[in-house]
């Protein structure tokens, strides 16, 4: 049996690395998700105005890797206090959201964020969305396994972001 689980972190290259590691995760594929338009472009998605996030739908089996093992793996990789973008990449198709495909995975992925913006961890407020999933668009091919196709460039653009720095400086251990 399997579930999926979609997550939008700002760039989804720097989003699949993460949990492209675990037994129990069978696929990863970067997309599109909660916009407006059928079948959008990244060109289209980077404007702004499809309203869909750049995101990262995951297949993997909960009985081998749960949800809440995502959810943790998720919040480890974002500033969840950040609702214009994440790090470099800025504006509404690099927000950071949680899309529940149904509604244990709602109550799982609430209590999450109750739990981690009264944790004292952030100085400001978790403002990652929770919302229902909306159809998933996979984005191009080239956009595919990004870090495994061009490590150079994948090296590169995430060293410039800015996302290492602060996720070391906020998590105790932080796995890219």
């Amino acid at each position: 049996m399997t579930e999926k689980a979609t997550f939008a972190g700002g760039c989804f290259w720097c989003m699949v690395k993460p949990f492209d590691q675990f037994d129990g995760i069978e696929q990863i594929v970067s997309g599109y998700s909660g916009g407006h338009i059928e079948n959008p472009t990244y060109e289209q998605v980077k404007t702004g105005t499809t309203g869909h996030l750049e995101v990262v739908e995951i297949t993997f089996q909960p009985d081998v890797f749960s949800y809440e093992q995502l959810l943790d793996i998720f919040w480890q990789q974002i500033d969840p206090t950040d609702d214009e973008g994440q790090f470099q990449d800025r504006g509404p198709s690099y927000r950071a959201a949680i899309f529940v495909h149904n509604e244990r995975q709602r109550a799982i992925a609430e209590k999450s964020k109750q739990e981690l913006d009264t944790g004292g961890r952030f100085n400001k407020p978790v403002v990652t969305e929770i919302r229902d999933a909306t159809p998933f668009y996979a984005a191009e091919d080239y956009h595919q396994d990004f870090h495994k196709k061009n490590p150079e460039h994948y090296k590169s653009d995430r060293a410039a972001s800015g996302r290492d720095e602060f996720l070391s400086s906020t998590w105790e251990k932080v796995d890219v």
